[in-house]
This record gives C-alpha cells, sequence and structure tokens, in this order.
C-alpha cells in the first residue's frame, strides 16, 4: 500500500510502498478514505513521544482521519465492517498512521461512527482540533456576553473554536493576518478582529478593550506574547495555552487559571463532537484538499505555522 513515513526520527516524510497491515484481535482494518494533517504529527517524527510510547519504523504518520471498516478482528464489538468511521488514529505502537490507504486501529481508540451529514473527507478534519478547540471553550468558563480573545483564529483550532464560542453567545476576538482572514472568521461567527500584521496583537486589544477580556485562548505565541496578552485578561478569569509556554508561578502572580492546555482524546468526546458536526453548529474549515503524495510538502507547510483551516490528504 501506499504510505507517508519516515524511516528514523527527525527524516523527511516520504511516499512509501509498505505491507498492507494485518487486522489483529480488538482492533479494526479501516480503508482510509481521507487523513488531515495536524502540528502533532510531525512533533512524533521529531520524537516528542520516543521516551513514553513504542515506535516502529518505517513510521507511518498522521493522527486523524476517517474511513470504511474493511475488517474486524477477534473480540471486536463496537464495529463492523462497512461502518464509517472518524477520530483518532494514534495508538501503541507509535507508526501505524493515518498517512496510508489502510490503517489497523484498537476498537478502543478515540474512533467513532462518522457523522452522516458530511463527507468521510471533511470528517477526517475534525477529530483533534474540533475535540481541542470544544474542551478549551469549556475551560474558558464564559457566559454568553462575555469577552474571549481568540488567538490563532484562522488556523484550524481558532475555526473550531470561534464556532463552539459563538454559538454560546460568546463575544469572539479572533486574529488575522489579512482582509480575508477576517472575513472568514466573521463568517464562523467572530465579532471582532485583530490584525496582528498592523500592529502588535496586545496594543490593539489594549485599545478595544481597555477595561480587560474575560479570557484567551492562544494556539500560536511564545512565552512573552502570551503572558503580554493574559496580562489583560480580568483577575480570576482563565488564560489557556496549547503551546505550553506558561507556568503555574505566572498564573498565580497575575490572578488567573488555566495555563498550559492539553487535549483528552476520548470516545466521549469524539461523540459530543459528532454531535455538534452533525446539528450543524460545527462546520470543518477544510482549507486544502491534496493528494498523498503532497502531503510531505503540506507537513512542512505545517512545521512553519502557515496553515489556515485544516489540510485533508484525499487517499481512497
Amino acid at each position: 500500500m501506499k504510505a507517508i513515513a519516515v524511516a528514523h526520527f527527525g527524516d523527511t516524510p516520504l511516499l512509501m510502498d509498505l505491507p498492507r497491515p494485518e487486522v489483529k484481535p480488538g482492533c479494526i482494518l479501516i480503508r482510509i478514505a481521507a487523513a488531515a494533517v495536524n502540528p502533532y504529527d510531525w512533533k512524533l517524527v521529531d520524537g516528542i513521544m520516543k521516551d513514553h510510547m513504542p515506535h516502529v519504523f518505517p513510521l507511518i504518520m498522521g493522527n486523524d482521519g476517517a474511513g470504511v471498516v474493511e475488517e474486524v478482528g477477534a473480540g471486536v464489538t463496537r464495529f463492523k465492517t462497512g461502518d464509517k468511521v472518524y477520530g483518532q488514529f494514534l495508538h501503541k505502537p507509535v507508526g501505524e498512521g493515518a498517512y496510508a490507504e489502510y490503517v489497523v486501529v484498537p476498537e478502543k481508540a478515540a474512533i467513532t461512527i462518522a457523522p452522516g451529514n458530511i463527507p468521510l473527507e471533511d470528517a477526517a478534519a475534525a477529530p483533534t482540533a474540533g475535540m481541542t478547540a470544544i474542551q478549551l471553550v469549556e475551560a474558558a468558563e464564559l457566559a454568553a456576553g462575555q469577552v474571549l480573545l481568540i488567538v490563532g483564529g484562522t488556523g484550524g483550532v481558532g475555526s473550531f473554536a470561534i464556532q463552539v464560542a459563538a454559538s454560546n453567545g460568546i463575544h469572539v476576538i479572533a486574529t488575522v493576518s489579512s482582509e480575508e482572514g477576517a472575513t472568514r472568521v466573521k463568517a464562523l461567527g467572530a465579532k471582532e478582529t485583530i490584525n496582528y500584521m498592523e500592529a502588535p496583537v496586545d496594543e490593539q486589544l489594549k485599545k478595544l478593550h481597555p477595561n480587560g477580556i474575560d479570557a484567551l485562548i492562544d494556539t500560536v505565541n511564545d512565552k512573552s506574547k502570551f503572558e503580554a496578552l493574559s496580562e489583560q485578561v480580568k483577575k480570576g478569569k482563565v488564560t489557556l495555552t496549547t503551546k505550553f509556554v506558561t507556568n503555574d508561578f505566572f498564573l498565580k502572580d497575575q490572578k488567573l487559571h488555566g495555563g498550559n492546555f492539553e487535549t483528552k482524546s476520548t470516545v466521549e468526546e469524539m461523540e459530543k463532537l459528532t454531535s455538534l458536526l452533525q446539528q450543524g453548529t460545527l462546520k470543518v474549515p477544510v482549507e486544502s484538499r491534496i493528494p498523498l503524495e503532497e502531503a510531505p510538502v503540506a507537513v512542512a507547510q505545517s512545521r512553519m505555522g502557515k496553515g489556515k483551516g485544516k489540510t485533508v490528504i484525499v487517499i481512497n
């Protein structure tokens, strides 16, 4: 089968011909329709989990995907042949990922039946970014009418978070880099935008909301920029970063809650995401669709932080 993989940690991803995996007890064999590009994919290639989980090489990339169950292993009860499924396919050992024509995944992984109202290609782009956005907005602890700044508003997580927050009546400010980006995030529900190409975001935010904001979700910034923005969050409120750039000492000093945020990936959270997708509350912000052989270029762009919306790798 065709797959995007690396032979060693840190290698450049390549299109390879690899054996089709065999189904195992407690697992399902999925014919992949599409996979999604996430920063975590290349972080795994860099070895972010090498001290925590076993790996196999060639290491096939890809956490998020969607497809059709081709075969079920002994003991499987959640799925049957022909089911359309989506979710996070990361499991032990790392390296049996979704950037491939087929993947074998434990039925206990964070996967579930795909929403029936959207194509599998779109569903593939939703799991990590969608679950992260839902959990971030929940963690922000905001009521309708309160003000939330989302830094990275045109990215995958940001695009979902805008929709989740707006659906709860939260006043969203989103950062963008262009008028096109501003139009996109306003269509998703943002009430205000800040173009970070025009002036520092913290300076613009201070002018827009001199009395402070009620929460911050930051998917982009380094420590100094995140903490500069956090200083404009009202005391006792929540500030969150997915970049793991802050610490409890800063939060305590500023009388804030939150800090470094990590997604909880479970079947229950996937089913919560499915419900919002099926209701039409969330729309998947697919920016581009590419064939499998172009995935290495998309991964390189993700490394450089150039992603807007979600990139979907169309496979079958």
